[in-house]
């Protein structure tokens, strides 16, 4: 039956340089073949100038909602007092609710959908069949945070941390169905029915990230959005710690960290044997002439598309136990494991001296890719979440 859709957004989905506009493009892509969708998205910044294009391929009906600095500024201020999470706060606008409040008024959708916590404050109240989408467990993401955090940032961290967990726990009962990115990340919602929550994967487009035979440039890449943390804390690690002990057997070997945005300490790391592209107009490059993919995730949550990107591409890849459980990868066969640097080294040193051995992970891995994360599969979950 076709519905309705009302759709939230935290950001423009368009470009696709971060986790939360990928799972939300394509979602929005596979919803859009049954269902009407209103799209309202929220941005800090100017819209790129081709995201309404985009995005109006699958809805007519797109709305963007520009948060200005006086008003973030005025509404992190009330969230000293209001014990709301910062994060939340940025995103919240009064004006903008009562936008999205008449858009809702008159387009009457059969059904509301909100991507993370940030923008729940949005919907709630409204009595209409609603649902959220967790993707990450924000709160257990700032606990890791905080392990490896300078101690001038602890305290706020520390607090921000538990307003987040305990809003996690609030959102739970203002809407009607829940889903989340992974078994780990539902594992750890605080609230005694996390159990209730629909896991729904992200996906690959394999037909974007797909394998192409193309000379060799680099031996290691690491992609993502370099100014989120966890990826400087990932690129800091494996120049800092795990490629001195591959350079003392291959000191040759070259390093790529491509992605948008990279952070000062990312930065840093450019040298000799140590590319930082910053925004690049098509990653694929850049996976299609490597020939090992690490990603050594010490912090963070969620699913990985680096990896699933990187696996769609047939290219051989190393990942910690926290990335991976999510991926649910078998190590040594799909994928291989690093829990130290030590570790991650000694994989990089088999891959670069047994070509064998990276066909083999990277067949295996295009398969485990191709069987289980295809955003047509993935995104008739959410469907039936929505229309059940």
């Amino acid at each position: 039956m076709r519905k309705t859709i009302f759709v939230i957004l935290s950001r423009i989905p368009y470009p696709l340089e971060k986790g939360d506009k990928l799972r939300a493009f394509y979602q929005i892509r596979e919803l859009s073949r049954h269902h009407e969708l209103i799209i309202c998205a929220l941005s800090d910044e100017k819209p790129h100038i081709l995201a309404h294009r985009e995005l109006g391929k699958y809805s007519k009906n797109i709305y963007f909602f520009r948060l200005r600095r006086c008003g973030i500024i005025f509404s992190l201020g009330g969230a000293v007092f209001s014990g709301k999470p910062f994060q939340t706060a940025y995103f919240f606008s009064k004006r903008i609710r009562r936008n999205i409040i008449s858009l809702i008024d008159k387009h009457k959708p059969d059904h509301i959908f909100c991507q993370l916590i940030r923008t729940a404050e949005y919907a709630t109240g409204v009595n209409i069949d609603k649902t959220i989408d967790y993707q990450d467990v924000f709160s257990e993401g700032l606990r890791r945070r905080l392990e490896f955090a300078p101690w001038y940032l602890k305290p706020l961290l520390s607090a921000e941390f538990r307003r987040v967990k305990r809003y996690e726990r609030t959102v739970f009962d203002l809407f009607d169905k829940k889903t989340i990115i992974s078994y780990p990340d539902r594992d750890k919602i605080p609230h005694p029915g996390r159990d209730s929550i629909t896991v729904i994967p992200n996906g690959v487009d394999t037909n974007f990230f797909r394998p192409e035979n193309l000379d060799k440039e680099f031996d290691i890449l690491f992609t993502g959005n370099m100014a989120y943390p966890p990826n400087v804390d990932g690129a800091e690690f494996l120049v800092k710690e795990i490629m001195p002990l591959v350079w003392r057997d291959f000191p040759e070997t070259r390093v790529v960290i491509a992605g948008a945005n990279p952070a000062p300490g990312v930065r840093a790391l450019e040298g000799r044997n140590v590319i930082i592209t910053g925004w690049v107009d098509d990653i694929r490059e850049y996976y299609w002439r490597s020939r090992i993919f690490v990603a050594p995730m010490r912090i963070g949550t969620g699913l990985q598309n680096k990896v699933l990107e990187a696996m769609a591409t047939r290219l051989p890849c190393i990942t910690s136990p926290l990335a991976n459980a999510a991926l649910r990868a078998k190590d040594g066969k799909q994928v291989l494991i690093g829990s130290d640097k030590g570790e991650y080294a000694q994989h990089i040193l088999s891959l670069l001296k047994d070509k064998d051995l990276g066909r083999y992970l990277g067949e295996e891995g295009y398969s485990f890719v191709l069987d289980g994360f295809n955003w047509k599969s993935t995104s008739g979950k959410l469907e039936s979440v929505i229309t059940g």
